[in-house]
This record gives C-alpha cells, structure tokens and sequence, in this order.
C-alpha cells in the first residue's frame, strides 16, 4: 500500500483543513500517480475537495467515525476494521493513503512506499505527516532534482520500508 503527500520542511501538511500550498507539478503528480487507482481518506479529507466531492476517476474510500456519513460515488467505512476489508478487494499497489493526518497515522505501518512532495519552506500548519526521516525502517530510493515554482523549492521523494515486508492488508 502507498502513502501520497506534500510536506513543509517540518512534515506540515496542512491549515484549517488545507492544503499549505498548491504547487502544479505536485498536482499534476498526485493526479497522474493516483488516476485509476483506490484513494483512501478521512471525511475531512473529502470535505477539503471542490464541492466536497470525491476525486473523479478514481475509487474514493472514506473512513470515518460518523455514522450518518454518506458520500455519493464513495465508499465510506466506519473503522480499521471494514476499510481492511474493503481494501482486501483490490490490489495492495493500487491503494493510496490520501490523507488526513490521523489516517496517514493510523495506516502508516500497513504501507511500504511513501512518495511524498518535499517543500523547502516552513509554513504555519495544524496538521503533520508522519517524520519518516526520524523513523529507521524508512529509507529514501528515489529523489529528483531540485524543482522551484516561483520562490518554493521541492522535490519529490520516494520513501520505502526497508523490510519490503508486504502489507497485512
């Protein structure tokens, strides 16, 4: 299973349920590396997207506690437990971990590749993705060259458990 972000300098994702920043080759990266693909999110998530809706072409999972949740053109589960389940439906790399922070967090050891946005900019943020930098069984296998749009800075990295265990999905 994949994890997808943008990250701050400090691993920053977002304020007050959005994004820190819109970078178009990073948009262009999530949509052509997710594109057909399973997107797994939480509500907050969902509700950050044009009209609340979920992203076109593509199978959109919701995870959340609220019961009375309904999203038209998504699956919505409401624990650990039925989103493994639905997710045992498609293969392990097809799945992409979308956010937000408590699902990067709480799916974060069933995944084995991160291909996270790194920006070279400190913003003020309420929500953080995990450091893998910090964490031993993650390592970096792919990094790009240095990217800028206007004054930012940022790469794309590509973050892999070490173990290369696959998921217990």
């Amino acid at each position: 299973m994949n994890l997808i972000a943008a990250v701050d300098k400090n691993w920053a994702i977002g304020l007050k349920n959005k994004l820190l920043t819109s970078i178009p080759e990073d948009m262009k990266f999530f949509r052509e590396t997710t594109t057909g693909k399973v997107v797994v999110m939480g509500r907050k998530t969902l509700e950050s997207f044009p009209g609340g809706r979920p992203l076109k072409n593509r199978t959109n999972i919701v995870l959340t506690r609220d019961r009375s949740c309904q999203v038209k053109g998504a699956v919505v589960v409401h624990s650990l437990e039925q989103l493994r389940e639905e997710l045992a439906k498609y293969p392990s790399e097809d799945i992409y971990v979308i956010g937000g922070e408590s699902v990067y967090r709480q799916l974060l050891d069933d995944c084995d590749v991160a291909h996270i946005t790194k920006i070279d900019y400190a913003y003020e943020a309420d929500a953080w993705f995990p450091n893998l930098d910090e964490r031993e069984e993650w390592t970096i296998t792919a990094d790009s060259e240095e990217q800028t749009c206007f004054d930012l800075e940022y790469r794309f990295l590509k973050y892999e458990r070490k173990t290369a265990a696959s998921c217990n999905i």
